[in-house]
């Protein structure tokens, strides 16, 4: 006959049973809150409806801040999965302030990379060498920055070149070209900050890398890159051109620059887009065929090539120069070449067109 089990034995049996199913239980909960973890942590995730949102993250904010802070913007499922994200990326302390942009499902690993990175939404802004104040204004407005006005009047704040020009009256030719990445709430104050302190870095490096200027003044050497910028685009030229300058300013004789005309017209309102031979007796300091020497001021923001070109000139015997029709020049050093090719590359280029076009 079979042996009947003891209660203790039974108990024990009861006990296992229970341990095990608790093993279990365990290990599924586990599992499940494994799983959880995962999709907090590595699912991509998208909590608001518009395509696109912005959250700024404050300069000085803990983790906990941002965590919070991106839990309501619906960018993460939770202010713990992006806490936790942090610390296994070991980026607590490496999150950066400025304004983000979201526009699709990202997982907590991601938006914790992208804020360690501090890859910030910036919006593109290029001002192209040889630009004014005025034109610059316009760009700013037309890319949808500001108002023209608000940029013009930030160009005003001679404060911040006191140290390279005490006599500036505006900005000209110390705002830098280039391209440069703004957030959405930057204001023409902050831009023209930052195209000013672009252009002290470039003036740094160049001044330290080139020749002194000797007993010219930053001012002046300014004034001459922009004369030299709005003659030429070629860069195997800017030299030349500035060489042609410096002969002229060293013998007393007019530089003859149309630009400086065109400015002076564009400054009064008067000019129509062409340049006549009236427009060149127009009463204005700017206006380089009336008065000899450099003009009051830059004419254009310069671009790093034209500063070094100012800063030294080519050592060239010309004092002429004129257009190719082509964005190139051809130079002379006696005004007998220079009326050779003023006739061959001005009069009977334009001639040639004309007939042409009967």
């Amino acid at each position: 006959m079979p042996r009947a089990s003891s209660p203790s034995a039974s108990r024990r049996s009861t006990r296992w049973r229970t341990l095990a199913l608790g093993l279990l239980a365990g290990a599924i909960v586990v599992a499940l809150a494994g799983g959880a973890w995962v999709r907090a942590l590595w699912h991509p995730y998208k909590g608001y409806a518009e395509p696109e949102r912005f959250v700024d993250v404050p300069r000085g904010a803990g983790v906990s801040t941002i965590a919070d802070t991106l839990a309501r913007a619906g960018i993460v499922r939770d202010r713990w999965s992006f806490r936790v994200a942090a610390r296994l990326a070991g980026a607590e302390r490496r999150l950066k302030a400025g304004e983000y942009r979201f526009d699709r499902p990202q997982s907590a690993v991601e938006v914790v990379a992208r804020l360690a990175r501090g890859d910030v939404f910036l919006r593109q802004l290029t001002f192209p060498e040889g630009l004014t104040i005025a034109e610059m204004a316009r760009t700013f407005e037309e890319q949808g920055f500001g108002t023209a006005e608000t940029f013009v009047a930030a160009a005003r704040s001679v404060h911040l070149v006191r140290d390279l020009d005490p006599v500036a009256v505006d900005l000209e030719g110390y705002l830098f070209p280039d391209t440069y990445g703004l957030p959405r709430s930057a204001t023409a104050t902050d831009l023209v900050d930052q195209m000013v302190r672009r252009f002290k870095a470039v003036w740094q490096k160049v001044a330290a890398a080139g020749p002194a200027a000797g007993s010219r003044s930053v001012r002046e050497i300014v004034t001459l890159a922009s004369l030299v910028e709005e003659e030429t685009a070629h860069p195997d030229e800017r030299a030349i051109v500035a060489g042609v300058y410096a002969n002229r300013l060293r013998i007393g004789m007019g530089l003859q620059c149309d630009p400086t005309v065109i400015y002076a017209l564009r400054r009064a309102g008067r000019y129509t887009g062409n340049l006549t031979r009236a427009d060149l007796a127009f009463d204005s300091p700017y206006n380089t065929y009336r008065y000899a020497g450099l003009p009051p001021g830059p004419i254009a923001s310069p671009g790093r090539s034209s500063i070094e070109a100012a800063l030294a000139p080519a050592k060239v015997s010309y004092l002429y120069f004129v257009s190719r029709n082509d964005g190139s020049h051809v130079f002379s050093t006696t005004l007998a070449e220079h009326a050779n090719h003023v006739r061959r590359h001005q009069v009977e280029y334009f001639r040639r067109g004309r007939a042409q076009r009967r």
